[in-house]
């Protein structure tokens, strides 16, 4: 994809699903979302941004602005000459790793890897709206966090997006042998599968909402003591834990990182918590799998908080941004809640959309 300057190469993304989502939204003020018209041209229109997004992620080139991609295919050179695979990365993506050197294709190996971030989440929007899976696809790939996670934070990605698969999935073997294989490419995917088990059992979400607002103020009085407290657990024995919570500065992570209390990442994971709030509460909105995911987001952005001063504390945050899209617009592509109901999806997702062009292109 050297058709794009490198500088270039990024901001380009933000630009294009820009486009899309003001697309959308114009289009959404005067159909009916469940026109034949319409959801004919989302399904070609979707097939395509899918195809593109793949080969445009996928065969990026290798370069410092992607972060950890840099880093992996160092460790692809070295496997290919030869050595041993160095440091501690799990077995599942060291094989992945250790397959693509022996037939010595390193952008192939990228490739693969932007197919199973980008990919499943298609599925899953298929498998969650039908016909409507367009509108959860775009949303999702409109968060501000989708591109940094897909080429820096690589292994968090695809390990996340197999976790939205596994708990879409039916067939029960098949579903708890990919939430185990998201472990095996990121150990950090303990946090949210033990927040879906958790949440399997106490099901009710007024106690989440509640243990979410109580840990603002717990994190407020107790500030780094917490991190020391986490890291000391063990809670990820890989030598990035400790950099994550001690260390600073690395290139790529999408947000600026800073030090303190980050009342501007808290303020975007409420958007979600708001929003949720609203269709259970005031709109009453019944539905078993859509509070499983809220209190899965719920617990898991709250221990994001106990440790939201961390450095790199987006990669903790990303451990549940990235159900915000689904649970954002769950609720509007099931049930009938309001008045042109479509308008506002577009709305919606061109705002959502927007917040992610202004934290991405417009302040850094």
């Amino acid at each position: 994809m050297d058709f794009v300057p490198i500088q270039y190469y990024s901001p380009f993304f933000f630009h294009f699903v820009l486009i899309v989502s003001f697309f959308v939204f114009f289009q959404s003020l005067n159909t009916k979302i469940e026109s034949t018209s319409n959801l004919q041209y989302k399904k070609i229109f979707g097939g395509i941004i899918i195809t593109l997004l793949i080969f445009y992620m996928g065969l990026r080139p290798v370069n410092y602005r992607f972060g950890d991609m840099v880093i992996y295919n160092t460790e692809l050179q070295s496997l290919m000459s030869g050595n041993p695979p160095s440091g501690k990365v799990e077995p599942l993506f060291t094989k992945l790793m250790q397959f693509f050197a022996s037939i010595g294709s390193p952008t192939l190996f990228f490739f693969t890897c932007s197919f199973f971030y980008i990919f499943p989440l298609y599925i899953v929007s298929k498998r969650l709206f039908k016909d409507y899976w367009f509108y959860c696809f775009l949303i999702m790939i409109s968060a501000f966090t989708f591109w940094a996670f897909g080429v820096n934070g690589i292994r968090n990605g695809m390990a996340t997006s197999l976790f939205l698969l596994a708990i879409t999935e039916k067939n029960k073997v098949l579903k708890y042998g990919i939430l185990f294989g998201t472990i095996l490419i990121h150990k950090s995917l303990m946090l949210p599968i033990l927040a879906y088990f958790i949440s399997k059992y106490v099901t009710n979400v007024k106690y989440y909402f509640i243990f979410w607002l109580l840990c603002i103020p717990l994190s407020l009085a107790l500030g780094s003591f917490l991190e020391v407290f986490f890291l000391q657990l063990g809670f990820a024995d890989d030598q990035k834990m400790d950099v994550y919570l001690s260390q600073l500065n690395q290139v790529s992570e999408g947000v600026e990182l800073k030090l303190g209390f980050r009342w501007d990442f808290l303020l975007y994971s409420a958007s979600a918590v708001f929003a949720a709030w609203y269709y259970i509460f005031k709109k009453k909105v019944e539905d078993v799998f859509y509070n499983h995911l809220v209190n899965v987001y719920l617990l898991v952005n709250a221990f994001w908080i106990l440790i939201i001063r961390a450095n790199y504390s987006n990669r903790f945050a990303y451990l549940s941004w990235f159900l915000m899209g689904i649970i954002i617009l769950y609720p509007l592509l099931k049930y009938q809640l309001f008045n042109k109901q479509h308008a506002l999806v577009g709305k919606i997702i061109l705002v959502f959309c927007f917040l992610g062009y202004l934290l991405n292109v417009i302040l850094i």
